[in-house]
């Protein structure tokens, strides 16, 4: 079953291969994506990484960490109005 989880306080030059390398240690990434400001190129601090499995380690393990002096924040992404 797949989990999508919410990556926050990510730094402006975040990328998805960040995501995927730093998630891929705990299962299999199937997606990954930062949002990214059209305008500036640079990211809105945030993203998402779908995982196959090893979302719940993951999301414990790097919840609190650091990427190039920010402390992520990860969890389970919800859906708005759910």
């Amino acid at each position: 079953m797949e989990t999508n989880l919410y990556v926050g306080n990510l730094p402006p030059d975040a990328t998805a291969e960040d995501l995927r390398a730093a998630f891929g240690h705990f299962g299999t990434v199937l997606h990954a994506r930062v949002a990214i400001d059209r305008a500036t190129g640079l990211g809105w601090g945030y993203g998402f990484v779908e995982m196959e499995c090893g979302a719940g380690e993951a999301a414990r393990a790097l919840n609190g960490t650091t990427l190039r002096g920010h402390t992520l924040t990860v969890r389970e992404a919800t859906t708005a109005g759910a």
